[in-house]
């Protein structure tokens, strides 16, 4: 039987290459952006539907889940999200604001929408995307952080709740994709007082962008989630992130952090 994937933010990136993927592997997809009629590539695509979707946005939320729900979905990809990166201090209300909107509201919000669907089917899987930031912190991404680490805690909890309902909650935490991070899905502020610290910390995020993975092979870690029958929650992308993430196991928070300190700021 045909399944379908609900996909959020499937304009660009980690997005886009995991509908193409969905698509080549028989699924139907139900791609949603905040503009479909920009699009030009999933649109020619067969078992490829556009929704608009803002998750920023209740009562869009509302329409797109019940469009979708109307034509069957088995898998929610929560992948709508961007990175607010500078010091909490020169941070506007309106960015810390909309940070949180998009990156764990917006995730919530269309979970939540969709739950009483699969709670009545006895059956459904979401996976959200979330970060090695989600797992271990930069320097200069406060609220950034704030929203991944909250959605790792969040889809923890979530899943004893939607266990008993054949609900299953998976995490899919990319180190760098190509062509994202720094492109589009970045929102950067400073101040003179962190100049310093604003200019150290993005070379070295031009260093870490060297290792970065390509959003194919991301995508490939979201199909392998939703088709695995693993109950699984996290599951760590592009050999980056599994790197990072293990040498903070290995070596403890804290030797972690001072390691990180000396990396970014020499000291």
């Amino acid at each position: 039987m045909q399944k379908t994937i609900f996909i959020t933010g499937a304009s660009t990136g980690l997005g886009k290459a995991t509908a193409k993927l969905f698509q080549s592997k028989g699924w139907k997809v139900i791609a949603t952006m905040r503009d479909p009629s920009r699009e030009t590539e999933l649109n020619n695509l067969g078992n490829v539907t556009l929704l608009p979707l803002d998750v920023t946005d209740p009562s869009q939320i509302e329409s797109a889940s019940r469009a979708a729900i109307a034509q069957g979905v088995d898998v929610v990809f929560n992948n709508a999200g961007y990175g607010l990166i500078g010091p909490l201090e020169a941070l506007t209300d309106a960015q810390i604001t909309r940070q949180l909107n998009t990156n764990l509201l917006g995730v919530i919000r269309v979970t939540q929408a969709f739950i009483p669907y699969f709670r009545e089917k006895k059956n459904g899987l979401f996976i959200t995307t979330t970060s090695i930031g989600g797992l271990v912190a930069f320097p200069l991404g406060s609220t950034y952080h704030a929203t991944k680490w909250a959605l790792e805690g969040w889809s923890e909890s979530l899943a004893f709740e939607l266990d008993p309902f054949g609900i299953g909650i998976k995490t899919v935490s990319p180190g760098g994709i190509s062509t994202e991070f720094t492109g589009r899905s970045l929102d950067l502020a400073s101040s003179p007082a962190y100049e310093q610290m604003v200019q150290t910390m993005m070379a070295g995020v031009g260093d870490i962008m060297e290792h970065a993975s390509f959003p194919e092979q991301i995508a490939a870690v979201v199909y392998e989630a939703a088709t695995d029958g693993r109950n699984k929650l996290r599951y760590q992308a592009g050999e980056d992130a599994k790197a990072l993430y293990a040498q903070r196991l290995e070596m403890g928070d804290e030797a972690f952090r001072a390691m990180f300190k000396k990396q970014f700021f020499g000291e």
